[in-house]
């Protein structure tokens, strides 16, 4: 039997996040995986102490397992896991890329997928902020009003805000004191209303329409509403593309209605999935485990 690690927050815990790990395991079971449930405040990174390698490889090599699932952002904790030769799904590299919106975009930017017109915030001290905020100056001066300004470092709609001119423009950046930012053309053919592709290595395996009457964010968390959804060809190979192009395994694409097509707002690394459940009647958490397991055992055979 094939086993497995699903790594959680240890910290994170709520009846949302409990209900995203029963799925999983509930599909291990049919699966006939035994995978645990490690939270990461259980399985911490150990580094030095070379007198005691032997033993500690040892202990290692004896709970090593197949592979981890890990539905997390402690990103020091995955790539500790990948370097004692785990295969860890998505990989540390492509969680930090979607952990932090520059990254996604900077990424994105290279690999040619369209994407709102995007301006990254100067890199600045957190006792410092920005006293100076002269730079907003270039940020006018390439995206018009009503304009997206998001914190680099945030979910399920929440660190997004929207300036219809300079002066919420200003306050939106002195609020955010230190954090990053990034300032972005607010696609108005999209205007509340957006889709969500699933993503399971080549496949899209589900999809669904977001929309919202009273705010210009589409998500749910932010009292958004769901539908099925049937997605075009060129939504489904741009939702794919997306997720290769930042190394995830599996993803939460967000597209959003340009006028010339489908542009790529924000790629997920570990999107919950339960609305698309609801909407959809798709158990994405079965489909994750069974393109890992079956990934890990094509590595297993060419091992």
């Amino acid at each position: 039997m094939m086993t497995g690690w699903l790594v959680v927050n240890g910290f994170l815990q709520s009846a949302k996040f409990d209900e995203l790990i029963q799925l999983f395991c509930e599909a291990a079971d049919r699966l006939q995986v035994r995978l645990q449930v490690i939270r990461n405040s259980e399985c911490l990174v150990k580094l030095g102490n070379q007198n005691d390698r032997e033993e500690e490889s040892l202990w290692e090599q004896k709970d090593k397992p197949d592979f981890v699932i890990f539905w997390d952002k402690d990103i020091l904790l995955a790539n500790y896991l990948e370097s004692m030769g785990v295969p860890v799904y998505n990989s540390s590299d492509s969680i930090a890329v979607c952990d932090d919106k520059r990254k996604t975009h900077l990424v994105l930017h290279r690999a040619g997928i369209p994407m709102p017109q995007t301006l990254l915030s100067p890199m600045t001290y957190n006792n410092i902020g920005y006293p100076d905020i002269e730079f907003l100056d270039q940020v006018e001066s390439a995206l018009t009003y009503p304009m997206v300004i998001k914190e680099a470092f945030g979910s399920f709609g929440e660190q997004v805000y929207m300036a219809q001119n300079r002066e919420q423009m200003e306050q939106i950046v002195q609020t955010a004191g230190s954090h990053e930012l990034i300032f972005q053309q607010f696609i108005i053919s999209s205007r509340g209303r957006d889709l969500r592709l699933q993503v399971v290595g080549d496949r899209v395996t589900g999809a669904m329409y977001r929309y919202s009457e009273t705010d210009f964010r589409a998500n749910i968390t932010a009292g958004g509403h769901m539908r099925m959804y049937q997605p075009s060809d060129e939504e489904i190979r741009l939702a794919v593309c997306a997720a290769k192009a930042v190394g995830c395994d599996f993803a939460g694409v967000d597209l959003l209605f340009g006028e010339n097509g489908p542009v790529v707002c924000e790629v997920n690394s570990n999107a919950h999935f339960k609305n698309l459940m609801d909407c959809c009647g798709i158990n994405t958490a079965e489909e994750i485990l069974h393109y890992v397991v079956q990934q890990s055992e094509r590595d297993r055979c060419r091992g």
